[in-house]
């Protein structure tokens, strides 16, 4: 049952450490981003009994495309096959699944199975589950200033209204329009640092840094991570 008090609306993972997890048993790096889908199905199973809404996980940035080549295959083969294992657990469980990223750079197939799961579990509305894939704050913070220089461009007549819009405003032109900001980033296996991640939109999130490797991070992990944020005063920048 869920005990907690102050439950953030949106979780947020940097999922991290499934290569050292692999070579710390002299296993191929293969074998922890394996592994890893347990931990991801452990603590969306988590999400969903704790009352989270929204649970979000860097699974692939736009960097890690300069990893081998034999790696990135395995990578998007597994997003593929987890992909279509998963739909009849998102159904069943009320689970919204989401994509995205700078997509263009995935192949066909892959672009091909996310559209169907995302077109049927659009009505759910249990936890939407969003997996950030071919993803970098830069990237996502340079596609929306090109979006907006070329509503510009369309629209000169509207040029002082757009020039004058706030914060919110230029939010819409963000990948992750109409999803709230993270309350909650955790990142896993003992780093400290955000790696292009969310750049904009981490602007006031909690930050959780745990040592614990992603193959190793379960319900019991994040739960601590819940009850820890629940003990959090955020202020955003003013005085209670």
């Amino acid at each position: 049952m869920n005990a907690l008090k102050n439950v953030p609306v949106h979780v947020s993972i940097i999922m991290d450490g499934n290569g050292r997890w692999a070579r710390e048993r002299g296993l191929e790096r293969a074998a922890g981003h394996i592994e890893g889908v347990e931990s991801v199905r452990a603590c969306t199973e988590a999400a969903v009994e704790y009352g989270v809404k929204y649970l979000s996980l860097y699974a692939f940035s736009e960097e890690n495309w300069g990893r081998p080549q034999e790696e990135v295959n395995a990578l998007m083969a597994l997003m593929f096959k987890s992909m279509m294992a998963e739909l009849s657990n998102f159904m069943d469980n009320g689970i919204r699944f989401v994509v995205l990223g700078h997509r263009e750079r995935l192949g066909d197939e892959l672009n091909s199975v996310i559209n169907d799961c995302m077109e049927k579990t659009k009505e759910n509305k249990t936890l939407t589950l969003v997996i950030f894939l071919s993803y970098s704050g830069k990237w996502d913070i340079l596609q929306a200033a090109k979006k907006f220089a070329g509503e510009i461009l369309a629209h000169p007549d509207r040029s002082a209204e757009l020039l004058s819009m706030d914060t919110d405003g230029f939010d819409r032109y963000l990948v992750t329009d109409g999803i709230p900001d993270p309350d909650l980033i955790i990142r896993t296996s003992g780093e400290m640092r955000m790696s292009n991640y969310l750049l904009w939109q981490a602007a006031y999130s909690e930050l959780l840094f745990s040592d614990v490797l992603w193959p190793d991070f379960r319900k019991q992990e994040f739960l601590s991570a819940l009850q820890l944020y629940s003990k959090r005063d955020r202020r955003y920048g003013k005085v209670k």
